[in-house]
């Protein structure tokens, strides 16, 4: 395939013009007529529908178009990349909930790194719109969102809506998580009403699109405490959890090393049913690197070991 066709095309594509894509182009409207053509005829299908009105995209031009912008975005990257004799920094960025496990999948894929390149990596703790919000307009390539599986259709919406792939890493429900020397570990069986004396520790930032946030509180964080502390990064947590053993969180699965280093000990509690996803999302026109499928990787694997 020509890669100087694909450029052809796409600027056809954003012009809806023969002409005017010519012009820009600077070439002669029969030349960029017969590549056109010449495009079509290798992909096998037709990209484009001429009519009096100007050249439209087929659906299969549409499909064809987006993945061509992607490459040509690629090999601008690299022909950037080795113009001025060495290699830019290795970048990556992610923007996630703050879950032990994909921030220890974040800890491994960092040692994958190697000391021959320069490297930049962002790895940013925030909600799920801040998440969204980040990959769409702040350059983040990846994002993780989390939301009650009962919100799902809210989310699927507005990632629909806002151009950007998804895909489910994991579902499990909460457990909570205390000092080993809470009264609540020596529980066998733990139930909403053996919390209300105690301190909740909770992320203070739920969201959900479409739905007032008052809404979204009551749902996202149940009224079984009479105390209730908001943080707004995991490092705080833990220290809390462990000085206080008064206090206790609802979180997804930790990594035993963690709970250990903290002195800490995780629990069911029978009568929370409700689910969560996680979802891994980035910009439909986006193409993932080497370098994201490296976290990605260890991303899985920190799942599997938590969550199976």
């Amino acid at each position: 395939m020509n890669l100087l066709h694909m450029k052809y095309a796409v600027e056809v594509a954003n012009t809806n013009s023969i002409n005017k894509a010519a012009e820009i182009l600077y070439i002669g409207q029969p030349a960029l007529s017969r590549a056109i053509k010449e495009l079509e005829s290798s992909v096998g299908t037709k990209l484009f529908e001429r009519s009096a009105k100007g050249m439209t995209l087929t659906p299969d031009g549409e499909i064809f178009i987006r993945y061509a912008k992607a490459v040509l975005k690629q090999v601008d990257e690299l022909e950037s990349m080795f113009s001025s004799g060495r290699t830019k920094k290795l970048r990556f960025s992610v923007s996630v909930p703050r879950a032990s496990y994909v921030s220890e999948a974040f800890a491994c894929f960092s040692k994958l790194i190697g000391g021959e390149c320069d490297a930049e990596l962002f790895y940013k703790e925030t909600n799920s719109l801040r998440s969204i919000k980040n990959v769409l307009s702040d350059d983040y390539k990846l994002g993780i969102v989390r939301y009650a599986e009962n919100y799902d259709k809210y989310y699927k919406q507005l990632l629909d809506e806002k151009g950007l792939d998804y895909e489910l890493v994991t579902e499990f429900s909460y457990r909570l998580i205390m000092s080993e020397k809470s009264p609540l570990a020596l529980k066998e069986a733990i139930a909403y009403s053996d919390l209300a004396d105690y301190m909740e520790i909770a992320h203070g930032d739920p969201y959900v699109p479409s739905l007032p946030f008052a809404e979204v509180k009551k749902e996202e964080l149940p009224d079984n405490s009479r105390r209730r502390i908001y943080v707004f990064e995991r490092g705080s947590q833990f220290e809390l959890l462990s000085k206080n053993p008064e206090t206790f969180m609802w979180v997804s699965p930790v990594p035993e090393d963690l709970r250990r280093r903290y002195g800490l000990v995780e629990r069911e509690c029978s009568e929370n049913r409700r689910r969560y996803k996680d979802l891994l999302i980035h910009r439909k026109d986006y193409s993932l690197t080497d370098t994201d499928m490296l976290f990605i990787n260890e991303l899985v694997r920190a799942k599997r070991a938590l969550m199976g």
